[in-house]
């Protein structure tokens, strides 16, 4: 599948708007570029930024630190031994509140093998290495029990890339994206702007079901995917 370098889509969107780089400036389509990549982020679940982070949790304390860069966790994994190879017995802790697991075992002096976790500041989660939250388990772990994360990173933009993802999979729809940010920050013509708004929403659709439908499925486990085909008439 051919793909779209940054200079490449820098190049498009002034050809496609017809307009100078002394009015989009290579600043302001870097900042179109960002926006519509975190468009896509926002409306589409990558695979490419599903992630797994691994440690230790510390006999005596209830939580770790989310990995440097996730948006969100997707499930926590607990296992009842140490070290690095993260097999054998194991277990997924459900998701709850807060309050849930405060009530749950109200003694922090409790101990044992952790069966809920929860987010503690989850306004700090993102690129930032240094503030990016925590996950708090409960029963408080007894043990340095292995645990492994399982997590959406923010995704790679072109800052120090001229390619990513999104720029090789999907390139009609980051033009797209793109188009209509500039014709946003161009301030019309409008026609233009709804006419690249719809082309992205109809090509993040097909997009969308790549990514979180073809992607994850199989023939073997959900068979051939079989499309209704409407019999004429008898």
């Amino acid at each position: 599948m051919a793909g779209i370098s940054a200079s490449g889509l820098k190049t498009q969107i002034r050809n496609y708007t017809e307009v100078s780089s002394t009015v989009l400036t290579d600043a302001v389509i870097e900042n179109i570029i960002l926006n519509a990549q975190y468009r896509i982020f926002r409306d589409v679940p990558l695979d490419a930024d599903r992630k797994t982070a691994t440690g230790n949790f510390t006999a005596g304390t209830g939580t770790v630190t989310v990995p440097a860069g996730a948006v969100f966790i997707r499930a926590v994994q607990v296992y009842t031994a140490t070290g690095s190879t993260y097999t054998g017995a194991n277990t997924y802790l459900e998701k709850k509140d807060v309050t849930f697991l405060e009530e749950y075992i109200s003694a922090t002096t409790s101990t044992g093998t952790p069966k809920y976790y929860a987010m503690l500041d989850t306004g700090a989660t993102g690129e930032s290495s240094s503030n990016s939250g925590s996950i708090i388990v409960s029963p408080t772990p007894g043990s340095t029990f292995a645990y492994k994360i399982h997590y959406n990173a923010a995704p790679t933009i072109f800052e120090n890339n001229d390619t990513n993802y999104i720029s090789m999979n999907f390139p009609n729809g980051l033009l797209y994206c793109c188009l209509a940010e500039a014709y946003a920050f161009l301030k019309g013509p409008m026609d233009m702007l709804k006419l690249y708004e719809g082309k992205y929403k109809e090509a993040v659709q097909l997009f969308a079901a790549e990514q979180i439908g073809r992607r994850r499925r199989d023939d073997y486990t959900d068979g051939t995917v079989r499309i209704p085909i409407q019999s004429p008439p008898q």
